[in-house]
């Protein structure tokens, strides 16, 4: 568990890094190069301060090196195909995060709303199933790791 980086080829859509995300750079980077784009879907996660019936103080997030960026690159090609898609940017972070830092970027354009909507949706949804990326969850009476996302 570790580094941070861009599976090659990806161009760095599809990435895990340390520090926050620029949301306005992603947003340029799926937009970026083409004028057939009709609608962009932006999916960001966020940490929350209180999480099944306690408080959260922070979130650890630790990943596979090599193979996060792999599922993630594997995941944006296949909302793309999926869905129609121009283009895709995933983006997770890895560290501590505090209640209201980000978490996860997923950026949808599509030609047409219902393909960006219904790629996001799916990106994430997936993304929470097959990326080896795990979270400790800190609280004012201790610390735990997750099994699964909710």
């Amino acid at each position: 568990m570790g580094g941070a980086g861009a599976m090659p080829g990806s161009d760095g859509r599809a990435r895990v890094q340390r520090g926050p995300i620029d949301v306005a750079a992603e947003l340029a980077r799926v937009t970026g190069g083409t004028r057939r784009v009709g609608g962009v879907v932006v999916f960001v996660g966020l940490v929350r301060d209180f999480s099944q019936g306690h408080a959260v103080t922070k979130i650890l997030f630790e990943h596979f090196a090599g193979m996060a960026e792999t599922k993630l690159a594997e995941l944006r090609a296949a909302a793309i195909e999926r869905f129609g898609l121009i283009d895709l940017v995933v983006v997770h972070r890895f560290g501590e995060l505090e209640p209201g830092e980000q978490i996860v970027l997923i950026a949808a354009a599509a030609e047409h709303r219902a393909a960006a909507f219904d790629g996001c949706s799916w990106c994430i949804d997936e993304l929470k199933k097959s990326v080896p990326i795990w979270k400790k969850e800190h609280a004012p009476d201790g610390a735990v790791w997750l099994e699964a996302h909710p």
